[in-house]
């Protein structure tokens, strides 16, 4: 038996061929028949091209049936996915290509003069083009293409994809994941999300993000579920598909959306079972109006690059506004302090993780990989956590986003919920800036609600946490803006923060 992660993938679609796959904004439909048979074509394509197992594929290209064929067709040819953010300029390609070594390349026909020279100068032998319509050199003559009939066999611990880190404390690092990563986490999705037949997801998030790609994708798939497969979320298109759904993945800024039109009513998902939300951290004001105006409560869950899906919230049971759940079936977790000490309930350290969704280690970067994982197999995640008494877990922020102010640790997570809690404050991000006096100091950005904001003040909304948290957990300086920097997942870049009000605190003296 094939540890390759298509040869499941095949046993489905062969079981629902007439069935469809993926249902497109402009009325096409692709079946679970045709996803096979362009799937087989790309494939023998792509072995036409020199691709061998074991060789690197990159992908830059418009979400598609066409770019998730090609997903597929990797593995079925025995090659490594390598995902790409189709924001990616060609200084950030340019790494990509020189530290992964794909085979070849393939990206928009728009972008492919920019691009193939900054490829071909990092090694790579070919370079071919896909658009979001299927054109493309890739694609020429494919129906003259004989598909590719058996599926190359892979070990289910050979090398599925390398997704890259965002790379905000460096350059990014590819996470290598398995087969076995990738088939094992789907499978566990399967079983505790309930997937059962019948089930369609509405799917509007980007391929090249292990959300929309493994979590999303993988996970229909394996059901043999319809997708309504949307180029990119737009709250009004959801709204109207909603009722032919059963099953939404979404970042929370997607259900803010939703939640600010007035025909987003209960009627609208009254054919849903299942909203789930990821990638960033659902604000529980946003849990909490949602579930008052649909009356679902949203499944939140936790995962990264690394690991996949680590928990969830239960699909049967409470599902806790600000927590993330328990760990998935045969995933373990614990919260440590920096030695790897395992510490106590309620109290906050670095959650670690072991299971078979871990990956493999990062890309030509053993000494890395080897720093982040402790000698009983548990990786460092990162993320500051707790674990509460009944289980559940609450990731309270990335390590690297702790701010030392004077000696004392202040988990932004903290300030943030009591500042989003006041009247007025529609979401905020509280980061750290240098302090000559104490390390750090305590710096946030609030976004008023709409009309609200001649309501705000700095000293008033300084003075409304003060009550509430200690001092030296209290921002010293507090800006307003519009909206928050965010990157493609929904995810608030404190990166950008940090750097944009570096020199807040200059000459700040002894507080």
């Amino acid at each position: 038996m094939s540890g390759n992660l298509y040869a499941t993938f095949a046993e489905v679609f062969a079981e629902h061929r007439d069935r469809p796959a993926l249902a497109l904004a402009d009325g096409g439909v692709w079946s679970y028949g045709e996803l096979a048979t362009e799937v087989g074509r790309l494939a023998r394509r792509l072995q036409d091209l020199g691709v061998e197992p074991g060789d690197r594929v990159a992908v830059q290209v418009a979400k598609s049936p066409w770019a998730l064929a090609i997903y597929l067709a990797c593995f079925k040819a025995g090659a490594i996915y390598l995902p790409l953010n189709t924001g990616y300029t060609a200084a950030e390609v340019a790494y990509f290509a020189g530290d992964a070594t794909p085979r070849v390349f393939v990206c928009d026909p728009d972008r492919a003069a920019e691009l193939a020279p900054v490829v071909e100068g990092q090694g790579v032998p070919r370079v071919v083009t896909l658009d979001a319509d299927g054109r493309g050199s890739l694609t020429e003559a494919l129906d003259r293409v004989s598909p590719l009939d058996a599926t190359v066999p892979r070990a289910p611990d050979d090398i599925a994809a390398i997704c890259y880190t965002s790379g905000t404390t460096g350059r990014p690092k590819g996470a290598m994941l398995s087969h076995w990563n990738l088939e094992s986490n789907a499978r566990a999705l399967h079983r505790i999300w309930g997937f059962r037949d019948g089930d369609v997801l509405l799917h509007a998030l980007p391929l090249f993000h292990v959300h929309g790609l493994f979590v999303a994708s993988n996970t229909a798939l394996l059901n043999g579920s319809k997708m309504l497969f949307l180029p990119r979320f737009d709250a009004a298109t959801a709204i109207r598909l909603l009722p032919d759904a059963t099953v939404m993945m979404g970042v929370p800024t997607y259900y803010v959306r939703l939640l600010e039109r007035d025909d987003f009513t209960a009627a609208v998902t009254a054919n849903m079972r299942l909203f789930v939300s990821g990638s960033a951290p659902l604000q529980p004001e946003t849990w909490r109006q949602f579930k008052a105006r649909t009356g679902h409560g949203i499944l939140e869950r936790y995962g990264m690059t690394e690991a996949g899906m680590i928990t969830s919230n239960p699909l049967d049971g409470e599902r806790r506004p600000g927590t993330v759940g328990f760990p998935l079936p045969d995933v373990e977790v614990r919260v440590c302090d920096g030695d790897g000490r395992a510490l106590g309930r309620d109290e906050i350290g670095i959650l670690e993780v072991r299971g078979p969704n871990l990956f493999h280690g990062y890309w030509n970067k053993p000494e890395k990989t080897a720093e982040e994982f402790r000698a009983d197999g548990f990786f460092i995640t990162g993320d500051n956590a707790k674990i509460d008494a009944d289980g559940y877990v609450h990731i309270v922020g990335r390590a690297k986003d702790l701010i030392v102010s004077g000696g004392y640790n202040v988990y932004p997570k903290e300030v943030e919920l009591v500042l989003d809690a006041i009247d007025g404050v529609k979401e905020s991000a509280v980061f750290g800036a240098p302090h000559a006096d104490l390390g750090e100091g305590v710096a946030a950005v609030v976004v008023p609600e709409p009309g609200r904001e001649a309501e705000l003040s700095e000293a008033g909304l300084i003075r409304a946490v003060r009550e509430q948290l200690a001092g030296y957990k209290t921002p010293k300086r507090l800006f307003f803006a519009e909206d928050l920097p965010r990157n493609t997942m929904g995810k608030v870049q404190k990166q950008q923060l940090r750097e944009d009000h570096a020199t807040i605190f200059d000459g700040a003296g002894r507080v």
